[in-house]
């Protein structure tokens, strides 16, 4: 990377991050492109350059999040498919605190820009998102446990929309509920609740 696409990518981590910043003070339909130039310390016409409006923004600053989900799990990724294939049955279980917690720890310090994500859904390229995570993650466990091709998609499906579905709603209650608290709501939608 030559020096001025370093300063290019520089300028746009920072309107990112002020607009997160942004985000934490205030809803979203409430921020000015003025405000997110002020916070990031750059002009107007920088902003411009780099995005057509603020929801252009939003979208590449929760494709940023999305970056730095990983290190929310204390697991190394690399190689991931590899590990899935080699992995013992009762690792692949996705619905277990040791993968939940990190998810919904992520969600809670995000919240305020998950919660806009969820409201503006179709501007942010999440079936990308979901078909990547199909790839690398969800078709090899799918093929260690068998499950035929033709209903994968299904499976996703459900899988995706109904722990969204919870996530939206503790979103809508601003956290409230601790982390163990909806890991067992979750765990309970798929296995049942136990007493």
């Amino acid at each position: 990377m030559n020096k001025s696409e370093s300063k290019y990518f520089n300028t746009a981590k920072k309107m990112d991050e002020a607009l997160i910043f942004l985000l934490e003070k205030k809803p979203f339909e409430y921020i000015t492109v003025s405000e997110i130039c002020k916070t990031a310390g750059v002009n107007r016409s920088t902003f411009y350059l780099h995005y057509e409006n603020t929801l252009e923004l939003l979208n590449e600053a929760a494709r940023l999040l999305l970056d730095n989900f990983s290190a929310y799990f204390n697991i190394d990724i690399t190689n991931i498919e590899e590990k899935l294939k080699n992995a013992s049955l009762d690792e692949l279980n996705f619905i277990s605190d040791k993968y939940l917690h990190p998810y919904l720890s992520y969600i809670k310090d995000n919240k305020r820009v998950f919660s806009t994500v969820l409201q503006h859904p179709d501007s942010f390229g999440f079936n990308d998102i979901f078909q990547r995570l199909y790839e690398s993650i969800f078709t090899p466990v799918f093929d260690r446990f068998g499950y035929p091709v033709d209903d994968r998609r299904y499976a996703l499906m459900f899988y995706l929309n109904g722990i969204t579905a919870v996530v939206t709603e503790w979103l809508k209650d601003d956290c409230e509920k601790t982390i163990p608290q909806v890991s067992n709501i979750i765990h309970g939608c798929i296995f049942g609740l136990t007493n």
